[in-house]
């Protein structure tokens, strides 16, 4: 295992100010603590809180979502963490952080100086600096719908889209839609590409008719509906699954605006199970993800990790809430 004395040799400075380095001592320059982190993280120092089996700290990393009341897509994935650490002794942080963050902080270095033994990231997008450079990562790590290949530190958690959205599809097959649209969310996000094959291997798979123009990418908020329901109507969509719940709320305001009824004229489906999803008028029948379970399901598999348990993927099973947004086709 990497010693102080080894940062220090490999650097040709004093132990001491390795050890000011690692310990954010104010009487060095910027830049010699950063090289003196870069050189740790490099021969894979740990310091002694990092080894430690009690009071171990945790972070979770969370961009592009919001948590902090119930309502919110997050608020229960960080709750669930907590609760499955909590017995484990294990401290966790929660830091909202965005691309201008990263792009300033190299991950590896703020874990070390920081020391956190272990990250849980959510929300995070492809593009973001952090998803590149955990391609070499050795900081035990788990992502939310985000994945990296052939990194054994790393691991993915989620839930299974194709199970998910193949119960959607079959439950419309049997109130005979054909005409099956899906409204998906952002380009270049992993989990909507996710979406979308599995819209495709579902529909492909009941022998029904796959069309480009029938998958639209909008954003996940409901304001997205707007420009995308009235083309749908048009090319002859009795139904409509929703890459998630804002996005369905939006199509059926949309459908309101526009003297189309649900489900009477159009069945919609989203997919998470927010509250919202109960509130709706109608209720919106949707793919639930347990956030609570997948929160735990984030911390048992990072702990995994710590414990040189190389897990790759865990995908939870969704379950098909059926309110009053599906109906029969209209004949």
């Amino acid at each position: 295992m990497a010693t102080i004395r080894d940062i220090a040799d490999k650097l040709g400075i004093s132990t001491g100010t390795v050890s000011k380095g690692l310990n954010g001592a104010n009487d060095i320059s910027e830049q010699l603590r950063q090289t003196i982190l870069e050189t740790a993280v490099e021969i894979g120092y740990r310091p002694k809180q990092m080894r430690t089996k009690d009071n171990q700290k945790l972070c979770i990393f969370i961009e592009n979502m919001e948590y902090k009341t119930p309502e919110q897509f997050g608020y229960d994935i960080i709750l669930g963490f907590r609760q499955a650490a909590y017995p484990a002794r294990c401290g966790v942080t929660v830091l909202p952080v965005t691309p201008e963050f990263q792009a300033s902080e190299r991950y590896d270095t703020y874990m070390l100086k920081n020391g956190y033994i272990g990250a849980f990231l959510v929300g995070f997008a492809l593009k973001d600096p952090w998803m590149a450079q955990l391609h070499n990562t050795s900081i035990p790590t788990t992502l939310f719908d985000n994945y990296i290949r052939k990194n054994p530190s790393v691991c993915y958690i989620g839930t299974d889209s194709f199970e998910g959205i193949d119960d959607g599809i079959e439950h419309l097959i049997r109130l005979g839609h054909r005409k099956i649209a899906l409204l998906n969310g952002s380009e270049h996000s992993m989990i909507t590409e996710q979406r979308r094959q599995s819209f495709i291997d579902s529909m492909t798979l009941h022998g029904l008719e796959v069309s480009e123009q029938m998958m639209p990418y909008g954003y996940f908020v409901a304001a997205a509906a707007k420009d995308h329901v009235a083309n749908l109507l048009s090319l002859g969509a009795t139904a409509i699954v929703c890459a998630n719940d804002l996005l369905a709320s939006g199509v059926i305001e949309e459908c309101r605006l526009l003297g189309v009824k649900v489900p009477e004229d159009v069945s919609v489906i989203g997919f998470d199970d927010i509250p919202l999803s109960a509130k709706l008028n109608p209720p919106l029948t949707t793919i639930r993800q347990d956030r609570i379970e997948l929160g735990k399901c984030g911390f048992y598999t990072l702990n995994s990790l710590i414990n040189h348990v190389s897990v790759c993927k865990n995908l939870l099973r969704p379950q098909l809430i059926i309110r009053n947004s599906t109906a029969p086709v209209k004949k």
